[in-house]
């Protein structure tokens, strides 16, 4: 089996809390969520850094949303070495934010948000180095080849709804 590590927004997209992607991209999303659940391992830190992330976007008790069912699951499933593998990542500052496991490299400390960097260090800790799946930040298209020169791949879903975006903000910025 395959392991992947998820980032929160690939669950918002697929409950369509992320207005600025199709409806195409959130196919896609409940999609890869399936394919995760049929045959792929996610990677969750063993200080539950990862599952709380999840916990404050979405809830697995309330009406069952696709991300709000794929939590539940996740839930339901933790603990099963089949779906689950499960990596240990060091916090190093009581915001849980920097991590032992980042790659040291200066220009993407400085440049990383420190929300996301819980997934870069759960994909550097794992042994097989697993994609991060992506779908909604466009941000993350300009750490990839970055993260790439350090072993961290990116599985973007919805790339081209992503390059659009990333070209309307930088346009903003100039």
């Amino acid at each position: 089996m395959t392991a992947i590590v998820i980032d929160t927004n690939v669950l918002l997209v697929a409950d369509g809390k992320a207005p600025q992607m199709t409806a195409a991209c959130v196919a896609e999303c409940l999609t890869r969520l399936e394919r995760v659940k049929a045959s792929e391992q996610v990677v969750l830190d063993e200080t539950r850094i990862i599952m709380g992330e999840y916990h404050n976007k979405l809830s697995a008790n309330r009406s069952p949303t696709p991300g709000s069912a794929f939590l539940k699951w996740l839930l339901q499933v933790q603990a099963v070495a089949k779906h689950v593998s499960p990596v240990i990542i060091t916090s190093l500052n009581q915001e849980q934010t920097l991590f032992a496991e980042f790659p040291a490299d200066k220009a993407l400390e400085a440049a990383f948000d420190p929300a996301d960097r819980k997934f870069v260090a759960a994909a550097n800790a794992h042994p097989e180095r697993p994609p991060i799946l992506e779908s909604a930040d466009s941000k993350w298209l300009g750490w990839e080849l970055s993260l790439a020169r350090h072993g961290i791949r990116l599985e973007v879903l919805c790339r081209r709804e992503l390059e659009e975006i990333r070209k309307r903000k930088t346009k903003r910025l100039r």
